[in-house]
């Protein structure tokens, strides 16, 4: 069984959030709510998503396990705007945390079965690693 079929959800969720995550910041930077008016620098926070892009669009199991470290850094910017900054801004934050947090859970979602699969295939080998050496003796 190919674990990458068992959750094509997990990944299109993950990589949608992905997609609105980098879209919200570049908007919400640029744009909608800038810190400084015409744009701001903060825009260039979108970089390290963009690397995770390629990955997540091709279901990479690695891509996936360090990007949802990576997206914590996001979540945590979500939430301290969100009940920082006022308005607009404020619910840009909340915004944010949401969507890193639905990346989070998809990108587990996605890599727990090949996880777990991993794991198996660790145990089954060290019992037949510890069979034929004591066929050996």
């Amino acid at each position: 069984m190919d674990p990458a079929r068992t959750q094509p959800g997990f990944a299109r969720g993950a990589l949608f959030s992905l997609i609105a995550l980098i879209a919200l910041a570049l908007a919400w930077e640029l744009w909608l709510a800038p810190l400084r008016p015409g744009g701001s620098a903060l825009a260039l926070k979108t970089i390290p998503l963009l690397f995770a892009l390629r990955g997540t669009l091709r279901r990479n199991v690695y891509t996936l396990q360090w990007a949802s470290m990576l997206v914590l850094l996001y979540l945590a910017e979500g939430i301290v705007r969100g009940m920082t900054d006022r308005g607009l801004s404020a619910r840009l934050g909340w915004l944010e945390a949401l969507l890193a947090l639905a990346f989070f859970v998809c990108a587990l979602g996605f890599v727990a079965p090949f996880k777990r699969a991993a794991r198996a295939a660790k145990r089954a080998k060290a019992a037949t690693a510890s069979t034929s050496d004591g066929n050996r003796l």
